[in-house]
């Protein structure tokens, strides 16, 4: 469920007044009972009292398993339904979706200056840390020993830092725990909104960035790298991983551990990136794909599809290294008029 640390809630809300405020009355005015939704996530990451969704029989299996109280479906879905949920059925659920999400959580783009505008803790530093000047904590954050901030860095309302990690200067982090050991370069942004919209004729949607990063030890950032936060569940970078400078990280992204990402890599929404993932200068992946452990992505990549484990790729888009090599080949003998 999304985390309050970072996004404030309206909840608890009985799902009918919920359903009403967003402007869906006539949905409310079907329900058989009324529960009490407490947040919103993933059906995958749903626990007791939260709302979800599922738009296509491709999620058929998760929502047989979810743990929500509440689900908002399409008819074709309602045989799939988990015992005991509530079943809310329209046309398009993942519109209502997103008019629930701005009722539950109306400020989420406001998270960046919660320390400002809300009543909460002082922050909390631990001993041997040290601030450059113009240094902006928010509240509630949490930052460990002998961690160093640089100049005019903003560390958000909420975030935890580890211990012995380096910020640099005119870093921003929002929405994000950081684990031990982690060093983040000048420039980097961690925990900004995902690039999530409804595309439509009449003007782009903003689909609210409910998520949170996390960081795990000894992670190192390279400058102006950014990071966004997921839609509703987390961005995760696994411990030991290098990322180098001006690297993309869309949101919901999962890079495991001891991955290597070189410079201008872009990675889209929701990719995951098994542990020892090398990734050379300037690639870059379509989202909602898998790059098994140890694939190799050479340079200028254009990833469109997944892979297994321990491949070797190249070109765009990405193919087997040795059917890349003889593409080139065959093509360099037509230009000279040789035959294949």
């Amino acid at each position: 469920m999304i985390d309050t640390r970072f996004h404030h809630s309206t909840a608890p809300v009985a799902l009918s007044d919920l359903l009403s405020a967003s402007g869906h009355s006539d949905l409310a005015a079907h329900l058989s009972v009324d529960p009490v939704v407490q947040g919103a996530s993933d059906l995958s990451d749903a626990v007791a009292g939260s709302i979800s969704f599922a738009g296509s029989r491709a999620y058929a299996d998760q929502l047989a398993s979810s743990r929500a109280d509440v689900v908002l479906i399409t008819v074709d879905l309602s045989d799939a339904v988990a015992k005991g949920a509530v079943a809310v059925v329209c046309d398009n659920p993942y519109d209502v979706f997103v008019d629930i999400l701005n009722i539950l959580y109306p400020d989420d783009s406001a998270c960046v200056i919660r320390a400002a505008i809300l009543d909460e803790p002082a922050p909390l530093l631990e001993p041997g840390v040290m601030l450059g000047a113009n240094v902006s904590i928010g509240a509630g954050a949490e930052i460990g020993a002998d961690t160093v901030i640089g100049a005019n860095s903003v560390i958000g309302a909420g975030v935890a830092i580890g211990r012995d990690c380096i910020i640099g200067a005119n870093v921003s982090i929002y929405c994000a725990y950081l684990g031990n050991g982690v060093v983040v370069q000048p420039g980097v942004v961690i925990g900004g909104e995902g690039f999530g919209f409804q595309l439509r004729r009449e003007g782009h949607r903003k689909i609210p960035q409910l998520g949170r990063v996390i960081i795990q030890d000894r992670v190192e950032l390279g400058a102006n790298t950014t990071v966004d936060r997921g839609t509703l569940g987390d961005t995760v970078i696994g411990e030991g991983t290098k990322i180098d400078n001006l690297v993309q990280i869309g949101h919901n992204c999962r890079i495991g551990r001891n991955c290597v990402i070189s410079g201008m890599c872009g990675l889209s929404g929701s990719t995951i990136l098994e542990d020892g993932v090398v990734m050379g200068g300037g690639a870059g992946t379509a989202g909602h794909l898998r790059l098994g452990a140890n694939t190799r992505v050479l340079a200028r990549s254009g990833v469109t599809h997944s892979f297994p484990a321990g491949s070797n790729i190249a070109g765009a888009p990405a193919q087997d290294v040795r059917m890349w090599k003889r593409e080139i080949a065959a093509i360099r003998r037509l230009s000279k008029g040789d035959k294949v």
